[in-house]
C-alpha cells in the first residue's frame, strides 16, 4: 500500500542560496549607504611631488630682477638750429671731462645774426652819445639865453624904476614911465616861461636817455647771448662721465632739440627693476631688498616708483645704501629679494605646480597610511618665491601633493603605489 511522503519545506540548499542573496544585497546595501563613492585614480609616487608642511618664520618677499644703471643720464640735445657737424672729437663709448669738446659745428646763419646784433649794438651806442652831446650843447645854449634874459630883467627893472622916480618928479611922461613897465613885466614872465620850458625839456631828454641807455643794455645782453650761441658751436660735455651714445655724422645738418646723445654720471649707479602689476599697491618708496652681486648680497632701497604699467609690469628705481659693487657694469642683471612686509611665524607650504590648478583654494592631502591622498579645501594668503602662507585647512606635520594636478583631472582621490 503506498504512503504519502511530505515533502520538506526548507533544505541545506535551499538555505544556503537564500542566505547568500540575503548577505550579497545587504553589502549591495551597505555600499550604497556607507561606501567611498569619490572618483579614484591610480598614481606613481615617484612621478608626483610630496612636500611636508611646516610651521616657520614666513619672509614676505618677492624675487625680481634689476638692471644696473648709471645713477643719472643726460641727454644731450642741440640748442642751435641749422648747424653742420664738421667734426666729431670724441667718439661714443669715451670718458669725457666737463668741458671737453665733443662736437664741433658750423652755422653761417648765426654768424650773420651775431653781425646784425653787433651792428644794431654800434648804431644804438652812436645815437646815445650824439643824443648827449646834443643835449649838452642844448644845455649850454639854454644856460646862455637864460642869462641874457635875466640880464635884460635886470637892465628892464633898473629902467622901470629910474623912470618911476622921473615920473613921480614930473620929468617924463606917464607914457614913457608905462612902457618901461610894461617892458619889465613882459621880460619878467618871459623868464618865468623859458625856465619852466628849460625844466620839461631837460625831463625829456633824461627820460629818453634813460630809454636809449636800456635799449643798449637790452642789445649788450643779447648780443652776448648770441656770443654764446656762437660759443655753442663747439659743444661741450656739460658734466663728467660715459658719452654713451652719440648719435651724429661729419655733414649731417641737425635741428633745433635733436637728440644728440647721452652722457652716463658714473659717481655711482642703480638698479632698474620690472615687477608684476600684483604688487602694485604693495610696492612704497624705502623698501629695501638684497641685491646679490658674484655670489655677495649688497642692500638696496627704493627711491622712484614710476606709475605706469606696460606689458603687465611698471618699474622702479633701486639706489645702494651701503656699498656699490666692484667692477659693476652698466646692464648687468641682479636677483633681487624685494622685501614687503615683517616676517613672522605662519604655517608653510611649499610652492608647486598645483596653485596654477586650483588656484591655492585647495589641494591634496596625504593619508597619514601614506596610501593614498584625498582633497582638502584650504586658504592661502601671502606667498614668496618659496613657500605659502596657509591660514586654514593644514596642520604642521601633514604632506602634501604639490606638484602639477593638470593630469587628475576632477577626480577626488588619488591611489598611490
Amino acid at each position: 500500500m503506498d504512503r504519502l511522503i511530505e515533502k520538506k519545506r526548507w533544505t541545506l540548499k535551499k538555505i544556503l542560496w537564500i542566505s547568500g542573496t540575503s548577505i550579497f544585497v545587504l553589502f549591495i546595501i551597505y555600499y550604497i549607504i556607507f561606501g567611498d563613492k569619490s572618483s579614484k585614480l591610480n598614481v606613481e609616487v615617484d612621478k608626483i611631488t610630496i612636500e611636508e608642511v611646516t610651521q616657520d618664520i614666513f619672509r614676505d618677499y618677492i624675487t625680481v630682477i634689476g638692471t644696473v644703471a648709471p645713477i643719472q643720464t643726460i641727454y644731450l640735445d642741440a640748442t642751435e638750429g641749422g648747424s653742420r657737424v664738421e667734426e666729431i672729437v670724441r667718439k661714443e663709448g669715451s670718458i669725457v671731462k666737463k668741458g671737453d669738446i665733443i662736437v664741433r659745428f658750423s652755422n653761417t646763419n648765426l654768424i650773420l645774426d651775431i653781425s646784425n646784433n653787433e651792428a644794431n649794438v654800434s648804431r644804438t651806442v652812436n645815437e646815445l652819445r650824439s643824443t648827449r652831446l646834443q643835449m649838452e650843447k642844448q644845455t649850454l645854449d639854454t644856460r646862455s639865453q637864460l642869462l641874457q634874459l635875466a640880464f635884460d630883467l635886470k637892465d628892464k627893472e633898473r629902467t622901470y624904476r629910474n623912470n618911476k622916480v622921473l615920473f613921480e618928479q614930473k620929468h617924463i611922461a606917464k607914457e614913457e614911465f608905462e612902457k618901461s613897465q610894461e617892458a619889465w613885466e613882459l621880460t619878467n614872465e618871459r623868464l618865468k616861461l623859458f625856465r619852466q620850458s628849460w625844466k620839461q625839456d631837460s625831463i625829456f631828454r633824461l627820460t629818453q636817455i634813460k630809454t636809449l641807455e636800456e635799449d643798449a643794455d637790452r642789445l649788450q645782453k643779447n648780443l652776448s647771448i648770441v656770443r654764446k650761441r656762437l660759443e655753442s658751436l663747439e659743444f661741450r660735455a656739460p658734466v663728467s662721465g660715459e658719452l654713451a651714445s652719440l648719435n651724429l655724422e661729419v655733414g649731417q645738418v641737425i635741428g633745433m632739440g635733436t637728440r644728440m646723445g647721452t652722457i652716463n654720471v658714473l659717481d655711482s649707479y642703480m638698479l632698474k627693476v620690472d615687477i608684476d602689476e600684483h604688487y602694485i599697491s604693495r610696492i612704497v618708496k624705502n623698501l629695501t631688498g638684497d641685491c646679490e652681486f658674484s655670489s655677495k648680497m649688497f642692500k638696496g632701497l627704493i627711491k622712484t616708483i614710476y606709475p605706469e604699467v606696460r606689458n603687465g609690469r611698471f618699474t622702479v628705481d633701486m639706489v645702494f645704501t651701503d656699498t656699490v659693487p666692484n667692477n659693476i657694469r652698466i646692464g648687468q642683471t641682479s636677483r633681487i629679494n624685494l622685501e614687503l612686509g615683517e616676517s613672522q611665524k605662519a604655517i608653510l607650504l611649499s610652492r608647486g605646480g598645483f596653485y596654477q590648478s586650483t588656484g591655492g583654494q585647495w589641494v591634496f592631502v596625504v593619508d597619514p597610511s601614506g596610501s593614498f591622498a584625498t582633497k582638502r579645501n584650504i586658504k592661502i594668503n601671502r606667498q614668496n618665491p618659496r613657500f605659502y602662507e596657509v591660514t586654514e585647512g593644514l596642520t604642521p606635520g601633514e604632506k602634501v601633493v604639490v606638484s602639477s594636478y593638470d593630469n587628475f583631472g576632477t577626480v577626488d582621490k588619488l591611489i598611490l603605489k
